[in-house]
């Protein structure tokens, strides 16, 4: 008896390690066609136009060349500036975005609030209808005066219904007795809500936070429709400037027979997503472990 018992318990560790391996093989498998991509942007941008024109992309550099970086960072302040602009409206946005988002799935969330229903209606008639882009810029324009402004960087995807519902699932998955614990020792609504419900809803916010931080850092459409200061350009949209720029040059000189076969495109496309991407990659590790919670969250129940 003792025999069997042993021998199950070493099929079952070496089932295990086959299935560890197996696993294992399968993750580093999936990373490695996830990184190929990215290991031959960061190669392209480091190869010489002809090279990519005549040879193709590659996962080493072909000619290596800085020229792409070198456009790019011509006028250092140009960029850093940019970056400045990017980060400000990222975090201030991002900040925004959830306070407001919380505050409102608060107070939807709550069955004591008489007209919760007639305003979630609201909030989701607005993802079937809205006033479409010109009244949005006339809005913005005339009547906010935020032309040239960064608050209308910030203000048109400050709130985001969907995101609303998914955090009004988080608020109710907070259990009611605390809110009347939180009443019962005097905490109003404001104290409440910031020394109770707001610390429990850290892995929501971190999960929705990713995304609108991502949506503020790529974000150049609306610098296109109000921003005509060159200074208060964001990153995306001063790098999509330059390569309209080099897009007209090339243009022209290939009108007038000029030969301009060492101004980098595809390369400085490539390096434009490297200068873009590199950052913003950084916010991920410090969001991972309430990202994976917040996207699990209510799939199991007790």
């Amino acid at each position: 008896m003792q025999e069997n018992t042993t021998s199950t318990k070493i099929k079952m560790s070496t089932s295990t390690k086959v299935f560890y391996i197996i696993c294992y093989a399968v993750i580093a498998i999936v990373t490695l066609v996830c990184l190929l991509p990215f290991i031959m942007l960061i190669s392209g941008s480091f190869s010489s136009e002809q090279a990519i024109r005549f040879q193709g992309y590659s996962l080493l550099p072909r000619e290596f060349t800085t020229a792409a970086y070198a456009l790019i960072f011509k006028t250092p302040m140009t960029v850093v500036r940019a970056y400045g602009v990017s980060i400000f409206i990222t975090i201030a946005g991002t900040a925004l975005s959830l306070l407001f988002t919380t505050m409102t799935a608060y107070v939807i969330a709550r069955k004591d609030f008489k007209y919760r229903n007639q305003l979630s209606f609201f909030f989701y008639f607005t993802t079937l209808f809205n006033g479409g882009m010109v009244c949005t810029y006339i809005f913005y324009i005339q009547y906010l005066h935020l032309k040239d402004n960064l608050l209308a960087l910030i203000l048109p995807s400050m709130f985001n219904v969907f995101y609303l519902l998914i955090m009004r699932t988080f608020v109710s998955a907070i259990p009611t007795a605390l809110i009347e614990s939180a009443k019962i020792d005097g905490a109003g609504e404001f104290r409440t809500f910031f020394s109770i419900i707001l610390p429990l809803l850290k892995s929501g916010m971190a999960t929705i936070g990713l995304f609108l931080a991502l949506g503020y850092w790529n974000d150049w459409y609306n610098a296109m429709l109000y921003m005509n200061d060159e200074k208060k350009y964001p990153l995306q949209y001063m790098l999509y400037s330059l390569m309209q720029k080099t897009q007209a040059m090339s243009a022209i000189a290939s009108q007038a027979n000029i030969q301009m076969a060492d101004m980098p495109s595809n390369s400085l496309k490539l390096a434009m997503a490297v200068v873009a991407t590199g950052p913003i990659i950084l916010v991920y590790p410090f969001v991972q472990k309430y990202f994976v919670k917040g996207v699990t969250v209510g799939s199991v129940k007790g």
